[in-house]
């Protein structure tokens, strides 16, 4: 399976948090294993804190999220790892280790934090942003840029496929969600 995705870049459009969440709810996430991050924090993550459909669990580092998601998996639960690319760059090697070699069904939302969303993530000035589709590509797990409410289409066939083939995806978030 080829992992590369095409990612361009949007228009201006919006993308809200709540357009997110009832992706999320529909495709059967009920755990949410956090790492609080500008990007996602009151767009995405404040309402899932609030919301009883999901038990959020906040971790102090995000590769802890790796296996706390793998165990949940084993379980038949499942979960979504919010972070921020820098996160997603420290995690590396428990990503590597459990998603990748043991192929378990780790969803993770990156935030992307200081990208502009008009243009790919390849062409950000960030280095770490610009850096992140290449690993995946180079990980083989497929990525999808979500940065306007129309991109939320991709998250539950994107979770549906992760569970079904118990394979990592990483949905990348392009743009700060607004609070609903």
């Amino acid at each position: 399976m080829d992992a590369r995705i095409e990612s361009v870049g949007t228009s201006s459009g919006e993308l809200h948090g709540a357009s997110i969440i009832a992706a999320l709810k529909a495709s059967g996430i009920e755990y949410v294993l956090a790492v609080p991050d500008i990007v996602t924090s009151s767009g995405l993550l404040a309402p899932i804190a609030r919301d009883k459909d999901f038990r959020l669990i906040r971790v102090c580092k995000e590769d802890e999220c790796i296996g706390i998601a793998s165990g949940l998996s084993y379980a038949d639960k499942r979960a979504l790892i919010l972070i921020q690319y820098t996160g997603f760059l420290d995690s590396l090697n428990a990503i590597r280790g459990i998603a990748v070699e043991y192929k378990q069904p780790i969803c993770m939302m990156v935030g992307l934090l200081g990208h502009d969303p008009e243009k790919p993530p390849r062409a950000s000035p960030r280095y770490g942003v610009r850096i992140i589709e290449p690993i995946l590509d180079d990980m083989g797990i497929a990525h999808h840029l979500v940065s306007e409410d129309a991109d939320v289409a991709k998250i539950a066939p994107a979770i549906e496929r992760a569970y079904r083939y118990s394979e990592p995806v990483a949905l990348l978030i392009g743009r700060r969600p607004q609070a609903s």
